[in-house]
């Protein structure tokens, strides 16, 4: 293993998302959820300044002392921070000046990296590393948001595809036989805390889908009224579908009669075949209903996730996210980056095609509130 390099090709990859961005892209903020791709530079920036090059190297001067309050995003620990609603009000640092600090904090850290380093370090570092390739998903998503709600509907790349995985098996339920299972990441290399422990749970006889929900399966559910039906709806989601005026997918547009989505290539004809995306658990639920079939836990989705492909979409699971037996929270900041956050929320298994490469593990639990749907996320059935 080669740190310095592995250093360095994480770092470029931030800047690679960011590089068919015009400067005015980097500073937009359009809802709470959605953060100023200059700040996400900044931000993964300032963690390995403070939680690495702060406390381990030797004579570190930090590039700007105002930097802490500006980057900090929920760690307590470190002290006050800008409001997370208000990163899209900050004009300054400008973008030059944080890629200025980039490349301040990445001389330090390959000067640090090019000697010996502890293991205290090193799993600060790899911390680091999946804490980078966390933002650049952020990064892909909050481009696709703050281009994707500008009226022009300016493309972000002509070359970047939103489906990666050609499914050419037959769509089938999988039948997983009932027993006790172990869940939980069970290895040597990086995982989070939340993966932690490795622990046994009952499954009862289930089926899981083979394929993804598709753009036509959902249209069809949309055209016979799924929207409107509350017989298909949480209380609170249908709450939500009309509060919001929601008809429609995220990034969904009815165009003289014929359904376009916005991707990442710009505004393009619906494609019938492609994987569901950028829906919410409400409407993963309200979907699932609709079909007389339901959302997999996220030990049914773990347990058979080997006899399926994904890593296209993030996909809801029927799930909370919880803490596994025995969970418990590292000391200091590093204890709030996961264990703070278990409550109102919900499981989402898998990756996305914004997911880095080598990010990516059937044990994986990533979390986010029922409404939310921002992020690459689809539907997997189960019964």
């Amino acid at each position: 293993m080669n740190l310095v390099e592995d250093y360095l090709k994480i770092r470029k990859h931030s800047e690679a998302i960011c590089e068919p961005l015009q400067t005015e892209d980097y500073v937009v903020q359009p809802i709470d959820d959605v953060s100023p791709p200059k700040w996400h530079l900044g931000h993964t920036t300032w963690f390995f300044e403070t939680f690495i090059l702060k406390p381990f190297a030797f004579n570190y001067a930090v590039f700007n002392d105002q930097y802490n309050y500006v980057f900090n995003s929920y760690y307590e620990t470190i002290g006050n921070r800008v409001v997370r609603t208000d990163r899209g009000n900050l004009s300054r640092p400008s973008v030059a000046d944080v890629y200025k600090y980039r490349n301040y904090v990445d001389e330090a850290m390959v000067t640090l990296l090019s000697s010996e380093i502890s293991n205290e370090v090193l799993e600060l570092l790899m911390l680091g590393f999946n804490h980078e390739q966390q933002h650049q998903e952020l990064l892909l998503t909050d481009i696709k948001y703050i281009l994707g709600n500008n009226p022009l509907f300016p493309i972000y790349s002509e070359n970047h595809e939103e489906v990666y995985l050609k499914n050419d098996l037959p769509n089938e339920m999988i039948s997983i036989k009932e027993g006790v299972y172990e869940i939980g990441y069970n290895g040597t290399a990086f995982c989070f805390d939340n993966e932690l422990n490795r622990h046994k749970v009952y499954l009862s006889e289930f089926a899981i889908s083979s394929a993804l929900v598709s753009n036509a399966d959902f249209l069809a559910f949309m055209n016979d009224g799924g929207y409107q039906n509350f017989n298909h709806w949480h209380t609170e989601g249908l709450a939500w579908v009309k509060t919001n005026h929601i008809n429609a997918p995220m990034y969904w547009y009815l165009i003289d009669g014929n359904w376009f989505q916005y991707t990442l290539n710009g505004l393009v004809p619906l494609k019938m075949d492609d994987p569901l995306t950028h829906v919410s658990y409400y409407e993963a639920y309200a979907f699932a209903s609709w079909k007389g079939l339901r959302l997999p836990t996220e030990f049914e989705w773990e347990v058979a996730s080997n006899l399926f492909k994904w890593g296209e979409r993030w996909e809801w699971t029927e799930s909370a996210y919880l803490p596994y037996p025995g969970f418990s929270k590292a000391p200091g900041a590093i204890g709030e980056y996961n264990g703070k956050f278990m409550v109102n929320q919900k499981v989402l298994r898998g990756a996305s095609i914004a997911t880095p490469k080598n990010h990516s593990r059937p044990t994986y639990r990533n979390f986010f509130h029922p409404h939310l749907r921002w992020q690459f996320t689809g539907i997997r059935l189960a019964r």
